[in-house]
C-alpha cells in the first residue's frame, strides 16, 4: 500500500539474490464499515475500487500547529459500505478455499481498531453469513459426493494423519454410538435456530475442478489466544475464568477455589510446522455440523463490554479448517493404504482482537492487563512484518521475533512459505478513530510490501485417473445388459428371474402318482421327460456359456476401445494442459510484469512529486538566502563606509596631534639650544671680562626700592577643556607659549662657588646672571603624566668664587 503525497521517497532496493520459487505479495483488502449514526463526522472517503483517503476531522488542526493533510492509501481492493458479504468472499475467500481442496494451506485475517466490524466480517450476522460460514458451506458443496466415511482418516497428535481400512473405521464407529453422549454433533440433528439464519447461503458455491478419484474430511478446531495464552475452546473440561471464586466474606476461597483452563503448548512437527498440541480436532460432515462446533466454541470466547464496543473481543481467536484427502486403489472401491499419499491441508480464519487506547476504552483492572496484551501482541506481528520487508527489500538476513507473541510463533510457517496469506483491514470512519484509523493504514502499507514464497502443488498420484467412474459406469452398464436380458440385477429378483427362465424352457413334468403296481406307462414318461429336460438344461448351458464368452468378448472389445480412446483423449488433453499451462505461466509473467512496472510507475510518480516539491522548497529556501546575502552585503557596505569615515577622522585626527607634538617638540629644541646659546653667551663673557677689575656689588636695599619694569607676555594659551573621572576639569593645551622677564640694570652678580674642583659643565650649569635666573619657560605638554601644566627651563644661580 502506498501514500499519495506525505512521505518521503524509500531508499532504493538493492539488487535481491535469486530465487528460483515464485512468491506473491501478502494480499491486503480494506473494508469500511457504515457510520452508526447518519450525523456523524466520517474522516475516510473510498475513492475508486483500490484507493481510500483519509482527512483530519474538524478541530484536529487547532491540535497539530494547523496542519491539515490528506493521505491516499492503495490497496489491493477496496469494500465500501454498501459491499455485502458475497461479494467480498468471492474476491477474498474464495481463493482460498480453492487452494484448500487443491492440497495448498491458506491464511486469512482480520485486522483493525476495537468496533470496525472485523467480527462481523468473519462470522456474519443473523441473514447474511460471513466469511467463516461461507467458506465451510463451499467446501462441502464441492467435496460432497467424495466425502469418506467417519474415522477412515485419523487425525495423530504430532499434527499428521493415518488411514484406516473399513473395517477398523466401523469399529471405531461403532464404539463411538455405543457412547452415551457422543463427543461431536450429529449432522442429522436440528439445527440451533441461533444461528440456523448465518448458514442458510443459497449460493451454493463449489469448487469445479475437483479430484474424483479421492476421498476427502474434514476436520475443525477452535482456539483462542487470550494474554499470550493458548486455550480450546472445544475442550469439554469445564471452563471458567482465571479469577478465584469469592465466598460470603468477600474472600477468595483458597482450597478447591477454582479449575482453570488448561493453556496449551505450541510445537513444531517434522515438516517444520507449528501445530498446538492436545488441541480438539473434530471430524463433520456437513456446514451444519461444523458451523455447530464453531458455534460452542464461539460461547466460550471471552469478550467485555467497553467504552467503545458493546461485545468487544479480549482474545484473538483462531478456527483451523483441515482437509486430509487420499487417492482411491486401482478398482476405485477403496481408500489406498498408504500414508505416503495422504494430503493434509489447513485454512486458518483468524479473528483478531481490536488494537485500542485506555484512555478512551477507560479499562482498568482485568480489561486493562487484557488490552495491554492484546496491543503488545499485536505490536510484535507489526514488528516481525517489518524484519520480513527490510530483510526482503535490502537482503538483510535480521531474525523475525516470531516467538515474542503466540500469535505470530502460531503463524510462522505461512510467512516462510507455507501457502497464500490474506488480510482483511476493516476501518471505522468515524472522526474518533482518526489516529487509530492512521495507525492501521500505515501498518496494511507495510504488510502489502512484504513477498510469500508460493506453495508447491501436491504430486501426482501414479494410478489411472477417472477410476472412480469407471468402475460405476461398469456396473451400470452390466446392470442395464442383465435388465435387457431378464430384469434387474438385484440378488433376490436375479436369482426369481434366472429360475422361471429357467422353467419356461424345461417341458413340463407329467403326473408321477402310481395308482397300480403294474403300471409301466407312468414312469417311462417321467424318464422321458427328465431326459428331455437334462438336454434343454445342457443346450441353456451351452448357450450360456456361449453367451457368457461372447460377453466377456464384448466387454474386452469395449474395455480396449474404451482404453484407445482414453489414450487418445489423454494425449489430447496433456497437450490441451500443456499449452494452457504455458499460457498460465506467460499470463502470470506478463501480469506480474505489469504489477512491477505499475509498482515502479507508482513508485516513479510520487518520487517525483516529491523531488517537485522539494525543488520548490529549495528554491524558496535560496531566494531567501540570497535575500538573506544581499542584506548582509548592504550591511556590508554600510559598515564599510562607516569604518572609512571613522578611519578618515582618524587618520586626521592624528595627523593634527603628529603635527602638535612636532612643533612641540620643535619649540622644545629651540629653547635647548637659546638656552645653550645664553650659556655659551655668558661663559664668553667671563672668558673676555679682566680678572683686576672687580665689579661693584650693587645694593640690594636700593635694588628692592627701584620699580622693576617687566615685560611680560600674556601667558594665556589656547587649549580645550574636558571633565576627569573625580568629577573636576583639566586643561590640554594645544599651543606653547614663552614668558620673559627683563632685569631693569644689566649688572650680574657672581656667587663662589662651594665646590672648585667640580668640573666645568657643573660650574656651568650653578651659576646664572639676574636675567636668566628670571627667565622663564613656561611649556605644556599635552598627554604628559603631570596633566596640564608647567616645565621650568631656568639656569641656576652662579655662585662667586
Amino acid at each position: 500500500m502506498k501514500s499519495a503525497r506525505t512521505k518521503t521517497p524509500r531508499r532504493p532496493a538493492p539488487k535481491k539474490p535469486s530465487n528460483p520459487c515464485v512468491k506473491d505479495p501478502v494480499g491486503v483488502y480494506c473494508r469500511v464499515r457504515p457510520l452508526s449514526r447518519p450525523d456523524q463526522e466520517c474522516c475516510i472517503e473510498v475513492i475508486d475500487e483500490t484507493t481510500v483517503q483519509i482527512h483530519p476531522p474538524e478541530g484536529y488542526r487547532i491540535f497539530r500547529n494547523g496542519e491539515y493533510r490528506e493521505t491516499q492509501y492503495s490497496f489491493k481492493e477496496v469494500f465500501g459500505a454498501l459491499v455485502v458479504q458475497k461479494q467480498l468472499f468471492d474476491v477474498v475467500a474464495k481463493p482460498l478455499v480453492e487452494d484448500l481442496i487443491r492440497g495448498k494451506n491458506g491464511l486469512l485475517f482480520t485486522y483493525g481498531v476495537t468496533g470496525s466490524g472485523k467480527t462481523h466480517t468473519m462470522t456474519g450476522s443473523p441473514g447474511d453469513g460471513g466469511l467463516l460460514p461461507r467458506c465451510l458451506d463451499m467446501i462441502f458443496n464441492s467435496i460432497g459426493p467424495f466425502q469418506a466415511k467417519r474415522f477412515v482418516f485419523k487425525l495423530d497428535d504430532k499434527n499428521g494423519v493415518d488411514v484406516q481400512c473399513e473395517v477398523d473405521a466401523l469399529l471405531e464407529r461403532q464404539k463411538r454410538d455405543a457412547m452415551p453422549i457422543p463427543k461431536t454433533p450429529l449432522g442429522k440433528r436440528q439445527i440451533d435456530p441461533e444461528f440456523a439464519d448465518m448458514i442458510n447461503v443459497q449460493d451454493h458455491c463449489k469448487v469445479e475442478d475437483v479430484d474424483e478419484d479421492n476421498v476427502y474430511s474434514v476436520f475443525v478446531s477452535y482456539i483462542e489466544i487470550y494474554n499470550n495464552y493458548i486455550y480450546d475452546l472445544l475442550e469439554e473440561a469445564p471452563f471458567e475464568p482465571i479469577k478465584p471464586k469469592w465466598n460470603n466474606c468477600n474472600t477468595p476461597v483458597r482450597n478447591g477455589d477454582f479449575i482453570p483452563p488448561q493453556s496449551k503448548i505450541l510445537r513444531e512437527d517434522q515438516n517444520h510446522n507449528m501445530y498446538v498440541t492436545g488441541c480438539t480436532e473434530v471430524e463433520v460432515k456437513s456446514t451444519e455440523e461444523a458451523f455447530e462446533v464453531f458455534w460452542r466454541g464461539q460461547k466460550k470466547r471471552r469478550i467485555a463490554n467497553t467504552q467503545l464496543n458493546r461485545e468487544s473481543s479480549r482474545s484473538h481467536s483462531v478456527f483451523i479448517i483441515k482437509l486430509a484427502q487420499a487417492p482411491l486403489d486401482a478398482d476405485g472401491d477403496n481408500v489406498l493404504q498408504e500414508k505416503e499419499q495422504i494430503t493434509l491441508s489447513q485454512l486458518s480464519l483468524v479473528d483478531l482482537a481490536g488494537s485500542e487506547r485506555t484512555n478512551r476504552t477507560k479499562a482498568e483492572g482485568n480489561r486493562l492487563r487484557e488490552a495491554g496484551n492484546i496491543n503488545q501482541s499485536l505490536m510484535t506481528l507489526r514488528t516481525c512484518i517489518e524484519v520480513l520487508r527490510e530483510n526482503q527489500m535490502y537482503g538483510t538476513n535480521k531474525m523475525v521475533p516470531y516467538r515474542d507473541s503466540k500469535l505470530t510463533h502460531l503463524f510462522k510457517n505461512y510467512f516462510d512459505g507455507e501457502g497464500k496469506v490474506r488480510m482483511i483491514v476493516c476501518v471505522n470512519p468515524k472522526a474518533e478513530d482518526y489516529e487509530e484509523s492512521l495507525q492501521v493504514m500505515r501498518f496494511a502499507e507495510m504488510t502489502q510490501e512484504v513477498e510469500v514464497a508460493r506453495p508447491a502443488d501436491r504430486p501426482i498420484c501414479g494410478l489411472t485417473p477417472g477410476r472412480r467412474f469407471r468402475n460405476q459406469a461398469f456396473r451400470e452398464e452390466l446392470q442395464r445388459k442383465l435388465e435387457m436380458r431378464g430384469g434387474p440385477i438385484n440378488e433376490e429378483t436375479e436369482e426369481q428371474a434366472v429360475s422361471e427362465l429357467l422353467l419356461q424352457n424345461f417341458p413340463p413334468l407329467p403326473s408321477c402318482e402310481l395308482l397300480d403296481i403294474n403300471d409301466d406307462q407312468t414312469l417311462p414318461k417321467v424318464i422321458e421327460v427328465l431326459e428331455k429336460r437334462h438336454k434343454v438344461r445342457q443346450m441353456l448351458s451351452e448357450e450360456i456359456a456361449r453367451t457368457v464368452h461372447s460377453f466377456k468378448t464384448a466387454l474386452q472389445e469395449f474395455h480396449s476401445s474404451v482404453a484407445s480412446k482414453e489414450n487418445c483423449i489423454q494425449a489430447k488433453l496433456s497437450e490441451k494442459e500443456k499449452t494452457i499451462s504455458g499460457q498460465k505461466m506467460e499470463l502470470e509473467r506478463l501480469e506480474k510484469k505489469i504489477k512491477t512496472l505499475e509498482y515502479k510507475i507508482h513508485i516513479l510518480e510520487k518520487t517525483a512529486t516529491i523531488y517537485e516539491e522539494d525543488k520548490r522548497n529549495l528554491q524558496q529556501e535560496l531566494e531567501s538566502k540570497s535575500q538573506q546575502l544581499q542584506r548582509q552585503a548592504s550591511d556590508k557596505r554600510r559598515m564599510e563606509a562607516r569604518l572609512q569615515g571613522m578611519v578618515t577622522e582618524t587618520s586626521v585626527k592624528w595627523e593634527k596631534e603628529c603635527e602638535r607634538r612636532v612643533a612641540a617638540k620643535q619649540l622644545e629644541m629651540q629653547n635647548k639650544l637659546w638656552v645653550k646659546d645664553e650659556k655659551l653667551k655668558q661663559l664668553k663673557a667671563i672668558v673676555t671680562e679682566p680678572k683686576n677689575e672687580k665689579p661693584e656689588r650693587p645694593s640690594r636695599v636700593r635694588d628692592r626700592e627701584k620699580p622693576v619694569q617687566r615685560s611680560v607676555s600674556p601667558p594665556a594659551a589656547p587649549g580645550d577643556v574636558f571633565k576627569t573621572r573625580g568629577g573636576g576639569q583639566a586643561v590640554q593645551f594645544t599651543e606653547i607659549e614663552t614668558l620673559k622677564q627683563e632685569s631693569p640694570t644689566g649688572r650680574k652678580r657672581r656667587s663662589s662657588p662651594s665646590n672648585p674642583d667640580q668640573p666645568e659643565d657643573a660650574a656651568d650649569s650653578e651659576w646664572t646672571d639676574v636675567e636668566t635666573r628670571c627667565s622663564v619657560a613656561v611649556e605644556m605638554r599635552a598627554g604628559s603624566a603631570l596633566g596640564p601644566g608647567y616645565q621650568h627651563h631656568a639656569q641656576p644661580k652662579r655662585r662667586k668664587p
